[in-house]
């Protein structure tokens, strides 16, 4: 048994990384009001923008040894930076011209896996590679190095502290979007804004400044999470389609945790686990059709934690009572 928990734990975490910046910056924009059913193609597109950074900078430097700060710096500058110009674009659309969040969501899906299709082939081919796909090695290693003492702490620093910046990154994230939504004055308006608008204005508070903001900025944290993928999970290899339904994933993961990414922290690393248990099962021809039903298992477990929260009907387990509206002040 602990041998399966000594390899099953950090393969969980890892695969719960990803969905854990997803659902936090799912988390933050439904806050507010707004339904980002894009967070998939945003968070390939914050994956693609780190490798074409990388990628143009290992090229740069050739055989030369290459910086850490910039080997960091530079694939998480432009990851964020494309993932906030996706969250732009969906704000200008849903807020600016209120265009249906539900089509607008799965349109910007579709331009996103394009977007990171298109220019991942264009850098296959820049870098002329035999296989499709590109390999980033260099800079992964930077990502995915452990704390110095992990070695040395035996089975605790292996299950804790043998993972990359970033997956304590998320977790701090997980830890300070909760506080900010439910202990400061910054997170009352914004869960304002997304229960009632008109109510939230007629207060004073700037309703669009804050839908802006939480899109914004939840879509830079959900980019992090494609840029963890190919950097850290994926050691630096992109191939494209390669992500998987992972970004579909943590939009079912903010159903689970009810809208608390405090919650998410946890839920992730269980949903990681579930998302790889098919790995475990027996091998052999008598149990290959059970292997797609076992990766069925944290959408089921989603829609039961959705039927029992809503069988129970507490306000506090409901989603924000604006979610996927537009908001037209002259009807207030």
């Amino acid at each position: 048994m602990l041998e399966i928990i000594l390899a099953l734990f950090p393969r969980a975490v890892v695969q719960g990384i990803p969905l854990l910046f997803g659902s936090t910056g799912e988390t933050l924009t439904e806050k507010a009001g707004n339904l980002n059913l894009g967070i998939p193609g945003v968070m390939y597109v914050g994956a693609i923008s780190g490798v074409i950074g990388s990628f143009f900078y290992e090229q740069s430097v050739g055989a030369g040894e290459l910086n850490g700060f910039l080997a960091i710096a530079i694939p998480v500058f432009c990851s964020l930076l494309g993932s906030f110009l996706m969250g732009l674009l969906y704000s200008f659309l849903t807020v600016t011209l209120r265009a249906n969040q539900n089509v607008t969501g799965l349109a910007m899906t579709t331009f996103g896996i394009g977007f990171g299709n298109f220019f991942g082939g264009s850098l296959i081919l820049i870098a002329g590679a035999d296989v499709p796909s590109i390999a980033l090695s260099r800079t992964s290693a930077f990502f995915s190095k452990s704390l110095p003492f992990a070695d040395s702490c035996g089975i605790f620093g292996k299950l804790f502290l043998s993972y990359g910046f970033l997956a304590y990154l998320a977790i701090f994230v997980g830890f300070a979007t909760s506080r900010i939504l439910r202990h400061t004055r910054v997170g009352l308006h914004i869960r304002s804004v997304g229960e009632g608008p008109g109510t939230a204005d007629a207060a004073g508070i700037n309703v669009m400044r804050y839908k802006y903001f939480c899109t914004c900025i939840g879509c830079m944290i959900a980019g992090l999470g494609g840029l963890y993928y190919v950097m850290d999970y994926a050691c630096g290899v992109w191939s494209n389609d390669a992500f998987g339904d992972r970004g579909w994933l943590a939009i079912a993961l903010v159903i689970f945790t009810i809208w608390r990414p405090s919650v998410g922290v946890f839920a992730s690393i269980l949903f990681g686990g579930l998302y790889i248990l098919y790995l475990y099962i027996p091998s052999g021809m008598d149990h290959m059709e059970y292997k797609e039903l076992y990766k069925m298992i944290p959408y089921v477990v989603t829609l039961i934690v959705l039927v029992i929260t809503s069988m129970r009907n507490k306000r506090e387990n409901q989603p924000p009572a604006s979610l996927g509206l537009s908001y037209f002040r002259e009807d207030r």
